[in-house]
């Protein structure tokens, strides 16, 4: 049995404030680069203090209730210790602990195995933090 392995890194331009990214597109074009029809796994990781993988429904509305839900349990006020950055953002650092940085994802026959509705995405609640990285690694 033979493996593969292969790891990219994309650059994402988040903005100024709080995003869902939908990356679904960017992990299938990456898979056809480097998967061929192989199964393997696909690692989708987001090195920064302040952002997360999710796996979610884009496009009817998910997107924005998480981030009104992230927003209820993380409001953007004084009550968070890290005080660094725009009023709030250490709620941003409280993040990856209900958004992980990373995701695991299954591919066979070189295609990303998702639900029907799922997509991958960067969630970004950072406005300080216009530019994100985030590593893609297929082992196959």
């Amino acid at each position: 049995m033979s493996h593969a392995f292969a790891t990219s890194v994309l650059h994402v331009v988040t903005g100024t404030t709080e995003t869902v990214t939908d990356l679904t597109a960017d992990c299938e074009r990456f898979l056809a680069r480097h998967a061929g029809s192989g199964d393997g796994l696909l690692n989708v990781f987001v090195p920064h203090a302040t952002a997360g993988i999710a796996v979610l429904e884009t496009g009817a509305g998910s997107d924005d209730d998480l981030l009104a839900a992230l927003h209820a349990l993380l409001p953007a006020d004084d009550r968070w210790q890290h005080r660094h950055g725009s009023p709030g953002h250490g709620r941003d650092h409280v993040l990856p602990a209900l958004v992980p940085p990373h995701a695991t994802l299954p591919v066979i026959g070189g295609r990303l195995e998702l639900g029907t509705w799922q997509s991958v995405c960067l969630v970004d609640t950072n406005k300080d933090n216009p530019e994100r990285q985030v590593r893609l690694s297929f082992l196959g």
